[in-house]
């Protein structure tokens, strides 16, 4: 299956999601950022980065660049999304997802492996953990404080639309520890962390078995994988 990641100007991770991907089994296909054309893609992933220098709000011009409006129509019509770190701020700038992302609290840029408890698995790109389960990815932004009004949080919480959770540490003040978010179809989701940068061994965080051999991202990836390919 094919697998769209959109590249913007200031992406920087974009071809780690598409590494990602391959290591799923899937066909990685680079999208530009001024086309409208998504090339029969099965799923998209917006990655992470810096779109347009993070100019206005992150991801507030690129929710209106060319592309992205395919991807709402896309998104609209059922295609799985992913939008990780600046990719999540895309969604939600584009309406795609509630809420909003602010300055971390403590006015600093955190990177660091955060650990995290998969709160639903009812999507596309977490099919493959257990509700509950806790990994550990790695986490680097300046502005990915979650927010939102009291009623959406209501909202948020009572259709169980948080897809990720921060525990041990919230590193940067998001409310109700919230860490990603699933769309209510479970088609769109998007997370401040980084799967993409936990596929391989010797690359991803330390575990209790080896220095870097955390891989606990790639089920992201071979979720939406077999997702689609049994669909």
């Amino acid at each position: 299956m094919r697998v769209g990641v959109v590249t913007f100007p200031g992406s920087l991770d974009d071809r780690d999601a598409q590494r990602a991907v391959r290591l799923a089994g899937g066909t990685p296909v680079a999208l530009w950022h001024g086309e409208h054309d998504l090339q029969g893609v099965d799923a998209l992933i917006l990655p992470g980065g810096f779109s347009y220098g993070d100019y206005l709000r992150c991801g507030a011009i690129a929710a209106h660049s060319p592309i992205v409006s395919e991807v709402i129509d896309a998104a609209n019509a059922g295609m799985p999304v992913l939008g990780i770190c600046n990719g999540f701020q895309i969604l939600v700038e584009a309406g795609l997802l509630p809420g909003g992302l602010i300055r971390n609290d403590h006015g600093e840029f955190i990177c660091r492996d955060q650990r995290l408890r998969v709160e639903n698995t009812d999507t596309p790109w977490t099919s493959g953990y257990t509700p509950g389960q806790e990994i550990t990815i790695p986490l680097k932004n300046g502005e990915g404080g979650f927010i939102a009004d009291d009623e959406t949080l209501r909202r948020i919480e009572g259709e169980n639309l948080v897809a990720f959770r921060y525990v041990d540490l919230n590193p940067n003040g998001s409310l109700h520890d919230i860490a990603g978010l699933r769309s209510e179809s479970g088609r769109i989701v998007g997370l401040m962390p980084h799967p993409e940068h936990a596929v391989e061994p010797g690359f991803g965080p330390d575990t209790s078995v080896a220095m870097k051999s955390g891989i606990d991202g790639l089920t992201v990836f071979e979720s939406i994988v077999g997702s689609v390919v049994n669909a």
